[in-house]
């Protein structure tokens, strides 16, 4: 591939044969674009709505559930035609319709996430219909962007778009802002001389590259690249390649399912042998009889509502990160913020606010401070002894005579025009009551004399009252190099005593700011009116230096300290120098010491994988690095099996976003390709939502794993029970010895009603400890991790004997089998709300507040009621097989089943047995 920044310009005009005068022709635009394609990115073929649509059928719990769909219409087809049995049959049936609308509903919620909120590569595909003017066939003319192809000549002024690559032919006094590729803020100096050194796209001086735009003067350049073949299309080619990961909540869940489908297959094989043993023989009759059983039990083995319920806990989840102001895209991404042990954070706009700011400034009198960051023009000013007086009249005249920006008010907002660092000149100047407009009025601007990236300066002669004098502003060497004297505490000074001026200038810079001196010379009307640029620019008086920063977030440190404390680490990954990084990074605290190392991509572009491997963990800051650079970091620690979430707001960020576990993009100042990209968008920018975002993501999966334990426990409840009706009930009273301890409707309500409401509304709980003060949990760990199974188990077993033993003495007491069922229906249910109390907590349920979370009271009052209801109304008593019990049984049914719960956690908290 041609690297067209180590060419002359008249190397790249032979090498794509045009004429620089002519530009191209129209035979040779019909050529070019067959050759090269038209000046549009490539589109990627967006799937039909039915295939997102089925992408909701295709989670491993929802496969099982399609499997329980199934055998429950075996079921029911068994039950309808060989056993004559309508009312097993239409309880099969009911179970398969309640189960498909489950499944309906959470493919639907799939759905409706795919179409809302991934739009892709949408913002990078739109030009915005701009146009560009381009010189054909001796012509200069206006042409859809869209139309230019390799080879056309355009021309660009200040204000305009970069439409495609380009090798700049002409500039003059060009300065172009690359931040949606670089990051960095500052707009550079374009000029037009070969570089011989194969430099990163940053110091490329003499290209200009597809969406960036001109931040001051002119420029003619050829165009090298166009659509796909330019930076900005190497982006969008990245994105397309990357592949999501999925979450560590997805990898948990697909885990939990398989061992739910182990199970639901031991439980049917089990169930069959003992019903087979049972019968004493092996016949048609038999088995079928035994078949049917074994599938009521693998249904109620299986947690029907969870996918829903699941869903419905990461939209609460997503609904309080929403009023942290983070808006979240992907659901399963509210979770993974609970796992993130890094941050990759870019550092301009992300850190820092994009916006330079002089913080500080030495006026030839005394050092200032300057309060207020950004473009807000409110701030005070004040020296070491807290006053702001008129020493600084002459450095502040130069500050902003010598300036083209400005600063307005639009919307009600103060909006920046021109190079950044010229607008933080205008804005100190507002800040101290000194604006261009009103020098202006008192004197007359004579001549401009244009910054050069050779000269490093830009002059402006001002005529008044007193004469003339010429105001300068440049780089500090450069300016002491032209000067006669310089202001040191209050006096000018020869050159004798310049060594004052360079510990302020160095002084700065070790604290990361870029310095600008401000400089005068009082001149003759001849020269005002005819001198040069070199004879003006000799014999200057420095009256001061600018410290300007592009400023860190004021909420960022803290954030870090608290990131840092729960164990995540916070990356700085920027296109910025490796000093001005270091710096920035150790006043956030992201790094402990001044000299801590710092990769640069030019070191990366050197390194293997295996080396990088070696250098991501205990590096904390990287400088000077490309997007590709950026997914390679990612791609290392993430071979770390760390959990990494990367920030950024520009389009040069968007492909480590979407590389990253969870990507969070910059919702004010971020681009639409960045915010597609992400998972995770900041409302209002702060990094501390990060955290913030973090702290919820760590509540929400405790409170999922929390809901887990309590669906799981009650899947075993309902099993063991059906278990130990078939193992051991005998012909009692009314109750058949074939009498299943619970109806299949009956297991369908406890599923869908008594345990879904109560489990999602633990989605509401808070965080049950100071959860920053722990590590990132292990994604490889299971969600039942932690004696979690077996206090499952324990919990589940109990229940069910609970269950069991209730429909036995119901049984005893001449209950019929439909009264003998409707104890222990609601044995279970009032179990399994009793116990949802104590799964709020991985200690026992004496270690919480039952009354803090009223939605978790409202589910139980309103599971509790309807629960009852259905067994006291003629309808559900004919079709779910319920039956009206005496008052006094009721009252049993509520209270009774709550002691099993109390007790193991009584035994739980006095001896601290961790197995339940």
């Amino acid at each position: 591939m041609t690297k067209f920044h180590q060419l002359t310009t008249t190397d790249v005009l032979d090498e794509l044969l045009v004429d620089e005068k002519r530009g191209l022709s129209n035979d040779q635009v019909k050529q070019n674009r067959q050759l090269y394609g038209t000046n549009k990115l490539d589109e990627e073929k967006a799937d039909p709505m039915w295939k997102v649509f089925l992408r909701g059928f295709k989670e491993p719990i929802v496969i099982v559930l399609l499997g329980a769909v199934l055998l429950s219409l075996l079921s029911s087809l068994y039950a309808f035609n060989i056993q004559a049995d309508p009312k097993h049959g239409m309880e099969a049936l009911y179970e398969a319709i309640a189960i498909s609308i489950l499944v309906i509903i959470n493919a639907s919620i799939v759905f409706y996430q795919e179409m809302s909120t991934k739009k892709s590569l949408d913002a990078l595909k739109e030009m915005n219909d701009r146009t560009s003017v381009v010189l054909r066939d001796w012509e200069w003319k206006s042409v859809p962007t869209t139309d230019l192809v390799v080879g056309d000549i355009v021309k660009v002024k200040m204000g305009d778009f970069v439409e495609a690559d380009v090798r700049w032919l002409e500039s003059s006094e060009l300065q172009v802002i690359e931040s949606h590729l670089t990051g960095e803020p500052d707009a550079i100096q374009k000029d037009i001389h070969p570089i011989e050194d194969d430099v990163q796209l940053a110091d490329r001086n003499n290209m200009g590259y597809s969406g960036s735009t001109v931040a001051n003067g002119q420029g003619v350049g050829i165009i090298v690249g166009i659509g796909s073949n330019t930076e900005l299309g190497n982006i969008a080619s990245m994105l397309q390649n990357t592949v999501k990961k999925p979450s560590p909540l997805q990898n948990t869940i697909k885990k939990l399912t398989s061992s739910l489908m182990k199970v639901s297959g031991l439980i049917i094989f089990l169930t069959f042998a003992i019903g087979i043993i049972k019968a004493g023989e092996l016949s048609v009759a038999s088995i079928t009889s035994v078949l049917s059983t074994s599938i009521s039990l693998a249904v109620a083995s299986i947690p029907d509502a969870m996918p829903i319920v699941l869903s419905i806990v990461l939209t609460i989840g997503a609904t309080k990160t929403a009023l942290n102001n983070g808006l979240i895209k992907s659901l399963n991404s509210v979770e993974t913020l609970g796992s993130t042990s890094y941050i990759a954070s870019d550092k301009t706009g992300t850190l820092t606010q994009n916006q330079m700011t002089v913080t500080k400034f030495y006026d030839g009198t005394n050092d200032h401070e300057v309060e207020g960051l950004g473009y807000d023009i409110n701030g005070s000013i004040s020296d070491s002894t807290g006053q702001f007086n008129n020493h600084s009249s002459e450095f502040l005249k130069g500050a902003v005579l010598s300036n083209e920006s400005s600063v307005k008010e639009v919307d009600g907002k103060m909006k920046p025009f021109g190079n950044p660092t010229e607008i933080a000149l205008n804005v100190l100047g507002q800040k101290a009551g000194v604006t261009k407009e009103s020098l202006l009025k008192q004197s007359e601007l004579m001549r401009t004399l244009p910054f050069t990236s050779a000269r490093k300066m830009m002059s402006v002669i001002i005529k008044n009252d007193g004469g003339y004098r010429l105001y300068t502003k440049g780089a500090p060497d450069v300016l002491l190099k032209n000067s006669k004297n310089v202001l040191i505490d209050g006096k000018l000074q020869d050159s004798q005593h310049h060594e004052k001026f360079t510990e302020i200038v160095d002084g700065y810079a070790k604290k990361a700011l870029r310095t600008l001196a401000v400089a005068y010379r009082d001149i003759t009307q001849h020269q005002a009116e005819t001198g040069s640029v070199e004879e003006l620019e000799q014999e200057l008086n420095i009256v001061g230096v600018a410290g300007i920063i592009d400023p860190p977030r004021p909420e960022v440190k803290q954030s870090v300290k608290t990131l840092n404390e729960a164990q995540v680490e916070v990356v700085m990954i920027t296109g910025d120098h490796a000093q001005t990084a270091r710096a920035i990074a150790y006043d956030l605290g992201i790094v402990k010491s001044k000299n801590a190392r710092v990769i640069e991509g030019a070191e990366i572009e050197q390194m293997t994988d295996d080396q990088l491997f070696n250098a991501v963990i205990g590096t904390n800051v990287y400088a000077r690095v490309t997007p590709e650079h950026k997914q390679r970091i990612i791609k290392q620690l993430q071979n770390h099996k760390q959990v990494v979430a990367m920030t950024g707001d520009g389009v040069n960020d968007a492909p480590a976003l979407k590389a990253a576990d969870i990507g969070i993009a910059m919702g004010i100042t971020g681009t639409e390709v960045t915010k597609d990209s992400a998972d995770l968008i900041l409302l209002d920018d702060k990094f501390t939502t990060i955290e913030k975002s973090v702290r919820n993501g760590r509540m929400i999966y405790a409170n999922i794993k929390n809901f887990m334990r309590h669906e799981l426990t009650t899947n075993v409840a309902e099993v063991s029970a059906l278990l130990f009706g078939l193992l051991f009930t005998q012909s009692v009273g009314q109750v058949t010895a074939g009498t299943a301890t619970l109806s299949a409707l009956m297991v369908l309500w406890v599923n869908m009603i008594s345990d879904s409401l109560p489990s999602f509304a633990l989605g509401y709980d808070v965080a049950e400890s100071d959860i920053m003060k722990e590590k990132p949990r292990d994604v490889n760990e299971s969600v039942l991790a932690n004696h979690t199974w077996s206090r499952v188990l324990i919990r589940g077993l109990v229940m069910g004997l609970t269950v069991f033993f209730a429909f036995t003495m119901a049984a005893r007491a001449g209950f019929t089998s439909n009264q003998a069922q409707t104890v222990a229906f609601l044995t279970l249910v009032f179990g399994q709300l009793w116990h949802v109390f104590d799964a709020r907590s991985s200690k026992s349920i004496f270690r919480r507040n039952p009354f803090e979370n009223k939605h978790l009271l409202l589910a139980v009052a309103f599971a509790s009621v309807s629960s009852i209801l259905v067994t006291a109304i003629p309808f559900f008593n004919t079709v779910m097989g319920t039956a009206q019990l005496p008052f006094v049984v009721y009252i049993m049914v509520v209270f009774l089943p709550a002691i099993p719960t109390l007790v193991l956690s009584g035994i739980k908290e006095i001896f601290g047995v961790k197995i339940w």
